[in-house]
């Protein structure tokens, strides 16, 4: 489709018709997708040397390829390329910056931004939050995540559910297994329906703190909620049991889940197989599977 849309750009020019910006702009976006980013910023180049200049929209397009490529350091001369031609980035320009450095680890940096999206004028949206809180959280900076949600509290920015759900997977991270418990139940307190993906890291908290049967009324009670568990609930409780040491309850789940379609992922099969040498039950297990049961 790229190679389409190059050769529909090629024959403009032949024929003497001048691309415009939306016409450079879906190039450079066709690239981006296909992470040609050395195509995409050749045809930026093109379209500033033609005299066609680039608005914010070229410059997030561009600075998104950059970061899904890991390539942070152009991503970020492109917004100090901004700068200096007086083009003002947008939320969208940070959001995608800090995205790209929480992924890589660097939260920090990507807390220098919001500190430089602010003092700009721009208001930090949810989905901002939602970045720099995961970024925090994932990497162990539980302190900075707490200070930032008071921060949003202040600013009468309430979390929604996808913010909670970080949250919950941050406080089991750092072992504040009743903070976690507290954000989950105020869920339902505050009239928010968890998605699948909460009830999920609930149900990983509570076994990795070793409280199997906690986590396996929650994962009962996602069904008289109204969620059925999927691919992610049973291979995260069927992993707890067997990392508990409760063989019996996770060969009747990994039964359940193959009458429900669902296979055991590599975590899990591999977590089988480790426990086959010197764990009679999955041994048994193992072996009936060899003979025709299907869990993988």
């Amino acid at each position: 489709m790229v190679s389409e849309a190059r050769r529909v750009f090629e024959t403009m020019t032949e024929k003497g018709v001048e691309p415009d910006i939306y016409t450079y702009t879906a190039l450079m976006d066709g690239y981006c997708l296909q992470r040609q980013m050395n195509e995409a910023k050749k045809v930026f180049e093109i379209m500033i040397r033609e005299g066609c200049a680039p608005d914010v929209q070229s410059y997030n397009i561009l600075i998104n390829g950059f970061c899904k490529c890991r390539r942070m350091d152009e991503a970020k001369s492109l917004l100090a390329e901004m700068s200096h031609k007086a083009l003002n980035p947008d939320t969208v320009t940070y959001n995608t910056l800090m995205q790209g450095l929480c992924r890589l680890g660097r939260p920090k940096e990507a807390h220098n931004l919001f500190k430089e999206m602010c003092s700009s004028g721009l208001l930090p949206n949810l989905v901002t939050y939602s970045i720099l809180l995961d970024g925090f959280c994932k990497h162990g900076y539980l302190d900075e995540a707490l200070k930032l949600l008071k921060s949003m509290q202040e600013k009468k920015l309430e979390p929604d559910v996808v913010l909670c759900t970080i949250l919950i997977e941050g406080m089991f991270i750092a072992g504040k297994l009743e903070v976690a418990k507290e954000l989950f139940s105020k869920l339902f307190a505050d009239g928010m329906r968890p998605p699948i993906r909460t009830y999920n890291a609930m149900i990983k908290g509570l076994l990795k703190e070793g409280l199997s049967d906690e986590a396996y009324d929650l994962f009962r009670k996602m069904e008289d909620d109204g969620f059925l568990p999927d691919s992610c609930s049973y291979n995260a409780i069927i992993q707890g049991f067997l990392q508990n040491q409760d063989s019996s309850t996770a060969i009747r789940l990994i039964d359940e889940m193959v009458g429900k379609r669902f296979s055991a992922d590599l975590s899990t099969f591999q977590m089988l197989l480790d426990l086959e040498s010197h764990d009679e039950i999955i041994s048994q297990f193992m072996r009936g599977s060899s003979q025709g049961r299907k869990i993988k």
